[in-house]
């Protein structure tokens, strides 16, 4: 019976989502990207993924709580090194971030 009700729900999901995105498109041509309004978004945007990122590597939970916090400290450090090595390339640091993470976990881990 749960399952009915989960395939009942999915087409209201999928409209409410596109909704939104058609409202999105239409008022997109009025926002100005250099406001002060815009502006506000974008900084608490990174304060929060700031505080996410923060909260990761000092409070983990989970899995993670278990690796070292040197560890979280190094990779995300060298994430942040080779991002800006890369001229601000987001997907290539955070790509470095994790790959420097799982190899320093693998030594120290297995060490």
């Amino acid at each position: 019976m749960p399952e009915t009700a989960a395939w009942a729900a999915l087409p209201a999901a999928v409209a409410v989502s596109f909704l939104w995105r058609a409202l999105g498109v239409a008022i997109s041509e009025r926002i100005n990207p250099d406001s002060d309004v815009f502006l506000w978004v974008k900084c608490v945007a990174y304060a929060m993924l700031a505080g996410l990122v923060s909260r990761m590597v000092f409070l983990p939970s989970g899995t993670l709580a278990t690796s070292e916090i040197g560890i979280r400290l190094v990779a995300i450090g060298l994430g942040l090194a080779i991002c800006f090595a890369f001229r601000r390339n987001l997907l290539i640091g955070v790509l470095a971030g994790v790959g420097a993470f799982l190899a320093l976990h693998y030594i120290f881990a297995s060490g």
